[in-house]
């Protein structure tokens, strides 16, 4: 979404989806990793869907993607705990998406530093 009240209203999503996933979420699911973060939310114009970023870090693998299934079964949660801290008309339906950016900047960092330190 385009625009300051888009960016604005982006802004208190990520911050509100990353309260509910960190308070309420874990709390009904302590098996979550232990770093998960909102890096990105997109909002569509008419505020009927958000596409929601999230990066997830854990040392095993398997636990990672479980915890992004969970948080992807439980968007509607996530939405209704956001329509009771948000006075919105309509709270738009959060569509949860893997972030790979981290991934792919490690991966971008290591080459460097391998074509820096001459191991091709």
């Amino acid at each position: 979404m385009k625009g300051i009240r888009g960016e604005r209203l982006a802004g208190e999503f990520q911050k509100e989806i990353s309260y509910i996933i960190s308070g309420k979420l874990r709390g009904n699911f302590p098996e979550l990793s232990a770093i998960i973060s909102v890096t990105e939310v997109d909002v569509a114009p008419d505020l009927k869907s958000a596409k929601v970023f999230v990066s997830i870090f854990d040392s095993d693998k398997l636990r990672e993607e479980r915890s992004f299934n969970i948080l992807k079964e439980n968007a509607g949660f996530i939405r209704h705990e956001l329509a009771k801290v948000m006075h919105l008309r309509t709270v738009p339906e959060i569509r949860i998406q893997w972030d790979g950016s981290m991934e792919y900047g490690e991966k971008i960092d290591k080459i460097l530093s391998e074509i820096e330190n001459g191991d091709e």
